[in-house]
C-alpha cells in the first residue's frame, strides 16, 4: 500500500513512497525525493548514531548564508568538487575569523547549490571558482549540509592542505585543485553510474557502513547493543540532477510504453533513477508533471544564462530532449535514440550530450538551417509504431539526394506544442535575419535569378545582377505551386489588378532547398501579419 504523497507548497518540491526496479529485477520499496534540482531515490537502513562534533551543524535542508566579501581574505572559504569529478561544490575549509567564519553560518561539508540565486550544481570546479569571484562584494550562498561529506573534507584540511594550490584575493580563499582522493569519494547527489551500481547491497545497510548521505526522517524504531546505536533513516541510494535531464515512461530505445512506470535520465548518459513504479494513476500522473516542470524551470535557466552571451540574432528559443527513430538493419523495426535539440537563431543543432558551456554549444556535431529545413507533426494515424507525438524533420541542405524526413518522438504532447512553437519563432527571427536569398533558375530556356525578398516578395532577374526584375509579386499574391519532384516548378499568382491567376514556369535543380525555404519566408510572413499565429501555439504551450 502506497502512502500517500507528501506536498509543499506549489508541487516542486514533493516526497512519496514508490517501487524501484532496474526494468528486470523484482521492483523494491524506496521513497522518492524531488526538490528543485534533483530527484532522489531513497531507501530505508539503519544508520550509527555519531556523536556530532558541533552541535551548531544543521540538518540537511537548504539554507541562504550571505557573506561580504573582505579586501584581505576574499570569501575565507575553500572548496573542492565539480560536475568534472561527479561531486557537488562542497566546502572543504573555513578560514577562521575570515569572511564565511563570521557568519556562523557556513560549515565544512556544505554544499553549494546557488550564488545570488543562480545554480551551480552542473558547474566545473573552475567555474565554479570564476562564479565566486565574480559574485560581487555582497554574496548570497543557496547552501545544503552533507553530513558524511563532513569527515573526510576534515581529514582532507588536516592533512593534505598543503598539496592543495588555492587562488583568491590576498589569501586562499577558493581552492583551486581538486585532490586526487577526492575524485572517488561517493557524493549522493552526482555520482550515479546507473541503478544496480547505485543501490546498496544488504551488506552495505549494516551499521557502521557508508551508503551516501543521509536525510532527515522519521525513524520507525531505534537498536542498541552495548557497543552501537543505531536509528533507522532514509538514505539516499541515487540522485539525479535534473538540469537538461528528462523523464520519460518509454523503455530506453524503443516504442513500448512502462504501464505505470517512468524512469529520469540525466543529462549525461547513463545517468538514471532506474525504473520508478507508482500504482495510482492519479500520483503518477502528479509525479510526471512536477517532475517535467522543473526540468523544464532549469532548461529554461540554462537557455538563458547561454542568451546572456548570444547576439539578438543567435538567442536560443528551445532546448530539450526528443527521441529519433532509426531503422538499424538486420531489424525491420525502429529503435530510437535521445537526441537534444536546440533551436538557436538560424540553427537547428542536435547534440548526442547536452552542452554545459559556451564552448560545447559552438561545438555541435550536427547543425542544419531552419530555412533550408521542413518540420512538421505526425498525425495520430500516420505514426510508425507505438510512440506518439511525432514530427518529422527534412534538410535541404544537402541538396541533390538529401536523404527523406528524419522521424522524431516527444515525450508527450505539451512538449511536441513547445518544439513547434519554437521552431515557428525560429523561422521567423531566421528569415528576418536573411532578409533575401536568391536561387538560380531557368525561365523560358534563359538563366535567371529567383529572390525571395522578406520585404518586397518574389521576384525574377535575367542577366547581370542588380538588372531591373522581368516580373516580381508580393507574397500575398500567391495563390499556389506545384512541381514535379525533380527541378520543374509552377508558381501561381494573381494580378492584383484583374485578379487573374498567372503562372510562372521555372526550373531549379536544387528545387528541394528552393520549396523549403520558400515555405520558411511564407510561414514568417504569416506568423508576422497575424501575430494571433505565433500566439496561439505559445497558448497552447
Amino acid at each position: 500500500m502506497m502512502t500517500p504523497i507528501e506536498e509543499k507548497k506549489d508541487e516542486k518540491i514533493r516526497t512519496g513512497m514508490v517501487q524501484v526496479s532496474d526494468g528486470k529485477s523484482r521492483p523494491r520499496p524506496a521513497r522518492l525525493l524531488l526538490t528543485m534540482d534533483a530527484v532522489t531515490i531513497q531507501r530505508e537502513a539503519p544508520v550509527p548514531i555519531l556523536p556530532p562534533k558541533d552541535k551548531n551543524v544543521p540538518h540537511a535542508r537548504e539554507r541562504m548564508v550571505q557573506i561580504t566579501r573582505q579586501k584581505v581574505g576574499g570569501l575565507g572559504l575553500s572548496i573542492k568538487g565539480g560536475s568534472e569529478h561527479k561531486l557537488p561544490i562542497l566546502i572543504s575549509k573555513i578560514y577562521k575569523d575570515q569572511a564565511a567564519d563570521q557568519t556562523g553560518q557556513l560549515f565544512v561539508g556544505d554544499a553549494v547549490i546557488k550564488v545570488n540565486g543562480e545554480y551551480i550544481t552542473a558547474c566545473k570546479h573552475d567555474d565554479a571558482v570564476n562564479i565566486l569571484r565574480n559574485a560581487g562584494d555582497i554574496v548570497v550562498l543557496t547552501v545544503k549540509h552533507y553530513r558524511a561529506a563532513t569527515p573526510f573534507l576534515q581529514k582532507q584540511a588536516d592533512g593534505a592542505s598543503d598539496t592543495d594550490s588555492s587562488t583568491g584575493d590576498d589569501h586562499p580563499s577558493l581552492h583551486n585543485k581538486v585532490d586526487a582522493n577526492c575524485n572517488s569519494e561517493k557524493s549522493s547527489e552526482h555520482t550515479n553510474g546507473g541503478w544496480q551500481s547505485a543501490w546498496p547491497d544488504e551488506e552495505s545497510s549494516r551499521p557502521g557502513s557508508a551508503t551516501g548521505s543521509v536525510r532527515g526522517s522519521r525513524p520507525p524504531s531505534v537498536a542498541s547493543d552495548r557497543h552501537d546505536v543505531t536509528i533507522k533513516e532514509w538514505v539516499d541510494v541515487v540522485s539525479v540532477p535534473l538540469m537538461m535531464g528528462y523523464v520519460t515512461r518509454y523503455v530506453l530505445g524503443t516504442d513500448k510504453l512502462r504501464p505505470g512506470a517512468f524512469e529520469v535520465r540525466g543529462a549525461r548518459p547513463h545517468l538514471t533513477t532506474g525504473v520508478i513504479h507508482v500504482d495510482d494513476p492519479v500520483a503518477l500522473s502528479h509525479w510526471l508533471k512536477s517532475i517535467s516542470d522543473n526540468i523544464v524551470g532549469l532548461t529554461n535557466l540554462q537557455m538563458k544564462l547561454f542568451n546572456r552571451h548570444l547576439a539578438a540574432g543567435e538567442r536560443i528559443e528551445y532546448m530539450g530532449w526528443v527521441h529519433e527513430g532509426v531503422v538499424t538493419a538486420p531489424q525491420p523495426w525502429q529503435s530510437y535514440r535521445p537526441k537534444f535539440l536546440v533551436l538557436k537563431g538560424t540553427d537547428v543543432m542536435l547534440f548526442d550530450v547536452p552542452p554545459m558551456n559556451m564552448t560545447e554549444l559552438a561545438k555541435c556535431p550536427e547543425s542544419l538551417k531552419v530555412y533550408q529545413t521542413m518540420f512538421r507533426t505526425v498525425k495520430e494515424s500516420e505514426t510508425v509504431d507505438w510512440r506518439q507525438h511525432c514530427f518529422l524533420v527534412q534538410s535541404s541542405s544537402a541538396g541533390v539526394g538529401t536523404p527523406g524526413p528524419r522521424y522524431f518522438s516527444a515525450e508527450t504532447r505539451q512538449e511536441l506544442l513547445r518544439v513547434e512553437a519554437a521552431w515557428t519563432a525560429n523561422i521567423v527571427n531566421s528569415v528576418i535575419r536573411l532578409g533575401k536569398k536568391t536561387f538560380t533558375v531557368v525561365h523560358s530556356g534563359r538563366a535567371a535569378g529567383l529572390t525571395l525578398d522578406w520585404s518586397a516578395g518574389f521576384s525574377l532577374t535575367e542577366g547581370t545582377p542588380g538588372a531591373s526584375p522581368v516580373w516580381s509579386y508580393r507574397f500575398s499574391q500567391l495563390r499556389g505551386s506545384s512541381d514535379d519532384g525533380k527541378s520543374k516548378l509552377k508558381l501561381h499568382f494573381q494580378d492584383a489588378e484583374t485578379k487573374v491567376i498567372e503562372t510562372k514556369e521555372l526550373e531549379c535543380q536544387i528545387l528541394q532547398s528552393l520549396l523549403f525555404c520558400m515555405h520558411a519566408f511564407l510561414t514568417a510572413k504569416v506568423a508576422s501579419v497575424d501575430p494571433a499565429f505565433l500566439a496561439s501555439i505559445q497558448q497552447s504551450n
